[in-house]
């Protein structure tokens, strides 16, 4: 694939300042406030020693989760973990484009690195409206007026209009930082190039994301069959018109997928030697596991896939040439339930096809179990690759496309 956008390769850093967009939004614990992850910190690594080794004055711009939530805070802590995973010290500055952010930004050298707080802690930051538009923004405005270029490393926030991941490429030279590129040169790669049998593995609990790409792989045919899991299986199996349960329907409907059961049923009219659903299922019994087969289930709610169907899928996996996998198989974070979630893993892992897994729980479970070297790519993006995958244009990537041309 060829890139449609500027990359580090193509600008000179020495003696400039350059804002940089990363995401290290990190679990927190939630009683100590201490970052139990610093996976993320770690993959942006490769493009702030770049820069810094190129005699960049480094402004980092981040998030940690957002408004209303108890794991939104500063990112104090963040700089610090960021020190120890890069070995040079971060700056931290409890600002983002007031008087102290300006002032430390002024005394930067060619080298520095520095931490701007929390960007969600600015009202326009959360404020959804068209890319263009975002440049119009106090943070913009201020910031790209003491910087001379843009790059963008956060991918797994690509699937976001907001002003500090599309804003400031209008209004500087903008280039995609090397994990940026890493992602978007595999996932493009890999879906311009699909090799046969295509094999989807679609589960967790964001089943509008799955079906979204269930019918976009089906109807372009590049996906030869989709394995259904977790909450997305249990939607399957309804409106296969399977009993799964007063509990399980009543699941559905609290989480507000219950319309999209007719829409599932439309897929499986059309595409149903495609679509493998459960034959069998975990229910929690008394906290433990009791695996039923689909036309047997109690009114209890369904912790996982069965084991016979756990046989099915490893073996659908194993055929494949490449593999595409988002979402757990059911409530792994339970050890009577993760068999499903470990066995899918390990099938992936052992096959010899070309497997991409996408960000989130699913790849949180992977790096676990030690998969990183058998899996092909562990994307740091599960909803920016779900949206890619689902044949979404990607909002930062299609600014850094348009901003190219002017370069």
């Amino acid at each position: 694939m060829s890139l449609k956008f500027n990359t580090i390769d193509d600008f000179q850093f020495n003696n400039k300042t350059v804002l940089v967009r990363v995401d290290i939004n990190s679990p927190v614990d939630p009683n100590t406030g201490i970052i139990l992850d610093d996976t993320r910190m770690k993959l942006h690594a490769e493009t702030i020693h770049e820069l810094a080794n190129k005699g960049a004055k480094t402004i980092l711009l981040a998030h940690q989760s957002r408004p209303g939530k108890k794991d939104f805070t500063t990112l104090e802590q963040h700089a610090n973990v960021l020190s120890e995973i890069l070995g040079r010290p971060v700056i931290y500055v409890e600002d983002i484009f007031g008087c102290a952010a300006m002032e430390t930004i002024a005394r930067l050298e060619p080298g520095d690195v520095l931490l701007l707080e929390n960007v969600r802690f600015y009202s326009e930051e959360v404020l959804k409206r068209e890319a263009h538009l975002q440049a119009d923004t106090h943070m913009v405005r201020k910031l790209s007026s003491i910087a001379d270029y843009f790059i963008n490393d956060a991918f797994a926030t690509a699937h976001r209009s907001q002003p500090s991941l599309v804003g400031f490429a209008f209004e500087l030279p903008s280039a995609a930082g090397r994990l940026m590129e890493k992602e978007l040169r595999i996932l493009y790669g890999a879906l311009d190039n699909v090799q046969r049998p295509c094999v989807y593995v679609l589960g967790g609990v964001k089943v509008d994301d799955s079906i979204m790409v269930i019918e976009n792989v089906l109807e372009n045919g590049s996906a030869d069959f989709i394995l259904t899991t977790g909450l997305v299986a249990n939607i399957f199996l309804l409106a296969s018109k399977v009993k799964i349960g007063k509990c399980n329907k009543e699941f559905i409907e609290k989480k507000g997928y219950f319309d999209f059961v007719k829409v599932v049923e439309r897929l499986i009219a059309k595409f149903k030697d495609k679509i493998l659903i459960p034959i069998d299922v975990a229910v929690c019994k008394d906290n433990k596991r009791m695996d039923v087969p689909v036309n047997e289930i109690p009114d209890l709610p369904i912790y996982d896939i069965g084991t016979e169907t756990i046989k099915l899928y490893a073996q659908k996996i194993r055929q494949a040439k490449t593999i595409f996998a988002n979402g757990p198989a059911g409530v792994f974070e339970n050890p009577e339930f993760s068999i499903g979630t470990d066995d899918i893993l390990n099938a992936i892992a052992s096959s010899d096809g070309f497997s991409i897994i996408g960000g989130g729980h699913l790849a949180a479970a992977a790096v676990q179990m030690g998969f990183e070297g058998k899996i092909d790519h562990i994307s740091s993006g599960g909803g920016a690759s779900i949206s890619l995958l689902a044949g979404e244009e990607l909002p930062v990537v299609k600014v850094l496309e348009e901003v190219a041309v002017k370069k």
